[in-house]
């Protein structure tokens, strides 16, 4: 075979490797999201420069001076309303990322109505973001079934999670809960499925007189206790 007719053959045998090699990393792309689209646990370590530290309960936090502001979180809900996160500022707001057809968020679904019915007077708002339902039937079968009150922006392409600042305390799991603070500023993450008690621990630092999580208000009572 002359050199000439082997060339169109090596090309061939290039283009082939070249494709095979594209469809293996698309492939372990695709297993990797899958491996982290829906799972009960998972945490993301503090320390070097993220300013958060993660707790041996998977609950992050961040002081209150270093803590980012949550981005724009606006747009049609499940039920075909409207709701806009900036609009609460002053409420302590705990943002929830689920869909219909991940198991940990259908079994946490009841704890998070339970604790809004609890808090939802003391300054508190429940916001939840619904991502990867291809349409919003699903989504709003998951609201009728565990009774789901509050309202949950609809983002099937996970378009409002990539919002939020890398090296923050963004939403990285399914499920995924926010604390944003009184001030619109994101103060706690963790990445799994919460119990009703878990959820209350997360959110409780936010809840005494007012506090902004950092604990300084439960100091300054202890100090006011302490000088009786």
């Amino acid at each position: 075979m002359s050199a000439a007719s082997r060339a169109p053959l090596r090309s061939n045998r290039t283009a082939a490797r070249a494709r095979r090699r594209v469809a293996l990393t698309t492939g372990a792309a695709a297993v990797a999201l899958l491996a982290t689209a829906c799972g009960s646990g998972g945490t993301s370590g503090g320390g070097g420069n993220t300013g958060f530290v993660t707790g041996a309960d998977g609950i992050s936090t961040v002081d209150k001076g270093e803590r980012a502001d949550a981005p724009d979180l606006s747009g049609e809900t499940v039920d075909g309303g409207h709701v806009d996160v900036d609009d609460y500022k002053g409420k302590v707001v705990v943002l929830n990322v689920w869909g219909s057809w991940c198991p940990p968020c259908r079994a946490e679904a009841k704890n998070f109505e339970k604790v809004y019915q609890d808090v939802k007077d003391q300054g508190v708002q429940f916001v939840g973001i619904n991502t990867r339902d291809t349409s919003t039937g699903p989504a709003r079968a998951f609201e009728k079934e565990f009774g789901v009150s509050y309202p949950s922006l609809y983002d099937p392409a996970g378009k409002l999670m990539l919002r939020f600042e890398k090296g923050t305390l963004n939403p990285q799991a399914i499920p995924s809960t926010l604390v944003i603070d009184r001030e619109g500023k994101v103060a706690a993450r963790t990445l799994q499925a919460l119990s009703e008690e878990k959820l209350r621990k997360m959110l409780e630092p936010f809840l005494t007189n007012g506090s902004d999580g950092s604990g300084e208000s439960a100091k300054s009572a202890k100090s006011g206790e302490s000088g009786k």
